[in-house]
Parts: structure tokens; sequence; C-alpha cells
């Protein structure tokens, strides 16, 4: 789990009321709303309980979450107390999608998925003072109610005509949707007045794909008498291409590090295209507009520096994984380019930045060449001699010559790895399935 201490939650308090809204307009983050007068006024009125909400889908949240919880995050450091709500029973359900129904989750599936995702979200708000966090779970008020009890006090309120208006159960009337992911609209609805009721929640706010629950939470509790209350939806991130954002050449990338691993984390963000890397800090950081302005002019003035992307990636695995990890990350970037030393690296870090790279275990260690060819740097034997006689392969950053030469076992770092790199920037790692004696 992401290793952030409550001294990452020192920063600067937020702007408040009407400038908080401003910024949040500012950095992209208002796809809609239920109006921006009330909303302003709400904010600018007092400390607000709001509440953001987390399906657990998997065993891990991913960087596409990112805006929700540092979004909570900026809330709550202008004052405003959060409610995290992670949906044990809604995750039992599963939202519509377009595509086709959803597979169902054991309950004892999703419930692990529950306490590891809010174990997850913990550490980037605080839980102390007049504005301290709430950790809820949704299955604790709607798995006790009956099915009756259900279609009495919550479905009574939900015109079919407005649940079958909804864009994505449009889109899969003609495929088919079963009542199970067509209700879920209900039971999140439902979350909204509960909290509403609980823990005098007025403000919920999500991704923008989830605009239809959260607007039919604010007429449900309109419905029911209370309120008002008011919501905001945050775009979507993409890509500039077109290409889904927080998808690397291995999957997704969480925020689990045993999933995904800070140094993993950390080229994920390096490698932010340039089209991007402005909004993205805008979303993401928690620079001020002027920092933020002025290190997006110099990256402008200097693009081949790479100093929003760097900005950008030093800060969020700060905040994702902690300062000890993003120091390993930044050095292991660095050791593999010949910048750095490779002995100073755990083999924790080593081996997920070769495990990045391209990554081939080998049962012996053959000369030099067929390292090379084995690695996947060159295609034959003989496009390897010549890369050694050019001068352009290294073994742990050291210039080889003799592509016959076998590496001997005391240069392996920790025992069991070696870092190939042919010219200044293509590198891959060989581990080996026997380790010999450590040398670190």
């Amino acid at each position: 789990m992401p290793s952030v201490t409550d001294s990452s939650l020192s920063s600067p308090a937020g702007p408040a009321g009407g400038d908080l809204l401003d910024d949040l307009r500012w950095r992209g983050l208002i796809n809609d709303s239920t109006g921006l007068d009330e909303l302003g006024e709400l904010l600018a009125a007092g400390p607000v309980s709001f509440y953001v909400g987390f399906d657990p889908t998997a065993a891990s949240l991913h960087v596409g979450h990112l805006v929700q919880v540092l979004t909570a995050r900026r809330l709550q450091l202008a004052g405003h107390r959060p409610v995290l709500l992670v949906g044990g029973a809604t995750g039992q359900i599963g939202d519509p999608r377009e595509s086709a129904e959803r597979t169902l989750n054991a309950p004892e599936v999703v419930a692990g998925w529950v306490d590891r995702i809010r174990e997850q979200l913990s550490p980037f708000v605080s839980y102390a003072g007049d504005n301290a966090a709430r950790l809820v779970n949704n299955l604790d008020w709607t798995g006790p109610m009956s099915a009756v009890d259900f279609l009495r006090d919550v479905g009574k309120h939900f015109p079919v005509n407005k649940m079958l208006a909804r864009e994505v159960v449009r889109a899969r009337l003609e495929s088919g949707i079963s009542f199970t992911e067509f209700s879920y609209q209900l039971i999140q609805a439902n979350d909204f007045f509960e909290l509403h009721r609980r823990e005098g929640v007025a403000l919920q706010f999500g991704g923008s794909d989830q605009w239809g629950n959260i607007t039919a939470g604010v007429d449900y509790v309109r419905r029911r008498g209370a309120g008002p209350v008011q919501a905001f939806v945050t775009p979507l991130v993409t890509k500039s291409d077109g290409t889904k954002f927080g998808k690397s050449e291995g999957g997704s990338v969480w925020l689990d590090p045993s999933m995904t691993s800070p140094y993993a984390f950390y080229q994920f963000w390096l490698n932010t295209d340039d089209g991007d890397v402005g909004r993205y800090l805008r979303y993401f950081s928690f620079r001020s507009r002027e920092e933020l302005e002025e290190l997006e002019k110099a990256t402008a003035e200097r693009p081949a520096a790479r100093l929003a992307q760097r900005a950008l990636a030093e800060e969020l695995t700060a905040l994702v994984h902690g300062e000890r990890q993003l120091r390993e990350a930044v050095a292991a970037s660095q050791a593999l380019f010949g910048r750095g030393s490779l002995d100073e690296l755990s083999a924790e870090t080593l081996r997920a930045a070769l495990a990045e790279a391209g990554l081939v275990r080998l049962a012996e260690l053959p000369p030099v060449a067929a390292l090379f060819r084995d690695a996947g740097l060159v295609k034959s034997l003989g496009e390897a001699r010549r890369a050694i006689a050019e001068g352009g392969a290294y073994v742990n950053n050291e210039r080889v010559a003799d592509a016959e030469a076998t590496v001997p076992p005391e240069a392996l770092l920790h025992g069991r790895f070696l870092v190939l790199r042919r010219g200044k920037r293509t590198f891959a790692g060989v581990e080996l399935a026997a380790p010999a004696q450590s040398r670190v």
C-alpha cells in the first residue's frame, strides 16, 4: 500500500469560498455542476461536509482515481470535511457500462477489496481537527435493508422514464441490461441521502461518467424533503492522442506498490506527452497557479529538459509512495543511464526498473555477445559483436571490449542482476535464476 504519512498533509491551506471555486475551474476540475453560483455560495458559507465514492472493482485504486482522491484533498485543505465512501454494496452490483453486463464478484472478494482501498485512501486526508475526514462503507446502511423496504422507501421516488433516459441505460436496452445493474442508480442515490442524514453531507462530486447517478442522488434527496444539496463532476482524464489515460505497456498503473512499482509509477508520469503535461499538472499538482504558469513557461522555453514532466513525476511519486521511494526511483532512473551508481540501488528497485525495460532470466551467464542477444538489445551475435567493437556496449555501466568474455559472478548486482546498455538510452536487464554470492 502507499506509504504517505501525515507529514504530507502539511501543505498550506488551500483557497476558500469563491477563491476555491475559481481555482478548481482554472484547473479544469469542474466539468459540470448543479449550478456554479449555488456551488460557490455553499463553499463560501462555511465548512461543507462533502463525499466522493469509490467502488471496489479491483484490489487497488489506479491513477485514474487520483483526480477524485486529490480533489478531496484540495477541498479539505480549504477547510471542508471529507467523507470518503468505499462501496461495499455498490461494488457487489456494478455500475452499468455500455459494453456488456459486468461479472459479479463474490461478496467476500469485494469485502477484501473494500479493506484494501480504505487503507489506500487513508493517507491522502487528515483525520484530525475540526474538519477531520471520515471513511464509510455503504454496505453498513444498504445491507440491513429488506427488498420490500428498498422498493418502498427508495424505489418509490424514482420515475422509470428518467432512469431509462440515462445514456448508458439507453445504450444497453437493445443488447439487454439486468435489473441488478439497472438498480445501481437507486443505491448510489440513497447513499447521498443517508450521508446527508447521518453526516450532514451537502455536496457530492465524482467523475463525469457518474453525472447521471449523482444528479439522481441530488433529486432523490430533494424528493425525500431534505437538502438543498449540490454536486459537481470532474472531467474524465484523457490523452491528447485519444488513447486511454492510466495505461502503460504492462496494463493499468495502480497505486498499490505491489501491483505497480514506485519506479514504474515515476516513469509513467515522467513519460507524459508534451501535449498533456500542462493539463495533468493542473489536475494533479498542489503547486499554485503562479508556480504552474512559471513552470509551463520554462518548459516551453526548454522542452528537451522536460521540466514539467519531472515536476509532475516527483510530486506525485512522493505523494503516493513517499519521499524515500521517490529518491530510489530518481536514483534508479539516473543510474540505469550511467549517471549514478547501480550499487546504491536496492534489489527491489533495481528489479522493478529492469522489469520495465525488459528483464530476462537465465540459468547461466553466456559470453557478453550472447547476453546482449538474449536480452533483446540486438538481433544476432554478429550485431552484438559490432556494437561491442564500436564501443557502444555496456555491462553495469562499464564499457565492454571483448565479445567472448564472460561476466564474473562478483560483478552481479545483489548476486543476480546485470544491467546491459547499448548506446546512451537502450538498456535491458538479466537476472540469474540461481543467484551467485551477493556482492552487496
